[in-house]
């Protein structure tokens, strides 16, 4: 059986494109050939099957009021048990927990991902390995944000909480026996200053690359 690497993430793991013109398709999604997820499993070659499970909005266990089932830790357990057997799971998710209106700060937001790491450590669906889970610190969200009109939303403090997110999350990483990778230098994008460029998924892609394979059992 191929090694499977389960991905759960936001919209960044989706694969959302903020500028149509910075896409091949030209449309709000990044193609099959551009996405950090596909460019991954083409990187990996056929030994491996990396598997997509991105949603827009998703958060680490925050449940928001204005849209429904964005939280992680609900859907956690369906996942991995239908894409089992998971040989390495990796979570990308943080920035939409910066919210105002969800109300955590970048402390509060590592308890996130703490809990939903010990959650997915708890489902049987390893195939009789031990827990595998990679957590990827998404980058800082820049100031465009606050520019643009889906900024407006995301409410204040969202930049600063991103900007201390790593220090936390690695400290989460630890303490919960998980692998940990910064995406800090994978580019985001001018235009709402939150989402990955084609460029990004290109350097995130290449980093995973040369991650996974020895995270692996």
């Amino acid at each position: 059986m191929k090694k499977h690497i389960l991905c759960v993430g936001d919209s960044n793991t989706h694969g959302y494109c903020a500028d149509p013109a910075g896409c091949a398709d030209g449309g709000i999604r990044f193609n099959e050939d551009e996405r950090w997820t596909c460019r991954l499993q083409a990187a990996l070659g056929p030994d491996y099957l990396v598997t997509e499970e991105g949603l827009s909005g998703r958060t680490t266990v925050f449940p928001d009021p204005l849209h429904e089932s964005m939280d992680a830790l609900s859907v956690i357990y369906a996942l991995l048990k239908s894409h089992e057997v998971v040989d390495l799971l990796i979570i990308m998710l943080g920035t939409n927990d910066t919210k105002e209106r969800l109300g955590a700060n970048a402390a509060c937001i590592a308890i996130g991902m703490e809990r939903l790491v010990r959650k997915a450590q708890s489902v049987d669906c390893w195939g009789g390995h031990a827990p595998n889970i990679l957590i990827v610190c998404p980058p800082a969200i820049r100031p465009e944000m606050e520019r643009n009109e889906c900024g407006v939303p995301m409410g204040r403090g969202c930049i600063e909480k991103s900007i201390e997110l790593p220090k936390y999350l690695s400290a989460t990483a630890k303490l919960v026996g998980a692998h940990y990778l910064d995406a800090a230098d994978c580019e985001f994008n001018h235009v709402d200053g939150m989402h990955l460029t084609k460029k990004g998924h290109a350097q995130l892609a290449e980093l995973l690359a040369a991650l996974a394979p020895g995270l692996m059992p």
